[in-house]
């Protein structure tokens, strides 16, 4: 019987924490990750850069700022839609978090130098010998303006990524 609880009791957990892993927008209808391992492999099905947004967003007034004028804007949802792979990298006070988020925006936030609040860091997800691994594209915080601002400054980064991009293309045309 004890064990049936037991069980139980962790099966709850699981599927707690796996609900977590992802995190609907439902009034906008984006999806933000919470999982860097979900993430890469999307972006790498997708063929799309990682958008890590890092922000505390039980206490950081910037970071509800951007939220309120840019991510929860449609000229956002439009773009993010086609173009990235978001993920939310959340350092809240107050919100309790799994174990296992935790520990992975820690090493995140020390691997990308991350020391303010709001940053987003765009990325090219890899793996390489079976560990992720990420190549910068370029980082942002907020922007006064509103999403237009914002989304300029975002595509001249998201547009290494589709140069890199076509660069490799040119060079398996090539060796072909």
């Amino acid at each position: 019987m004890k064990i049936v609880k037991y069980l139980s009791i962790v099966a709850i957990a699981f599927l707690v924490w796996s609900f977590t892993a992802t995190k609907n927008n439902e009034d906008k209808g984006l999806v933000w990750h919470t999982d860097m391992r979900i993430a890469s492999k999307i972006a790498q099905k997708e063929d799309k850069p990682i958008f890590m947004f890092f922000t505390g967003s039980d206490w950081c007034g910037w970071c509800i700022r951007l939220q309120k004028e840019v991510f929860k804007t449609p000229e956002f949802e439009a773009w993010a839609k086609d173009k990235v792979v978001l993920v939310e990298l959340d350092f809240p006070r107050r919100t309790p978090q799994p174990e296992n988020i935790k520990a992975q925006n820690d090493q995140l936030q020390q691997m990308f130098g991350v020391r303010g609040y709001p940053t987003v860091w765009f990325v090219k997800s890899g793996n390489k010998d079976g560990k992720i691994n990420f190549e910068q594209l370029g980082s942002t915080g907020y922007v006064a303006g509103g999403p237009a601002a914002w989304l300029d400054g975002a595509n001249q980064i998201v547009a290494k990524y589709v140069s890199n991009k076509k660069k490799a293309n040119k060079i398996q045309k090539v060796k072909s």
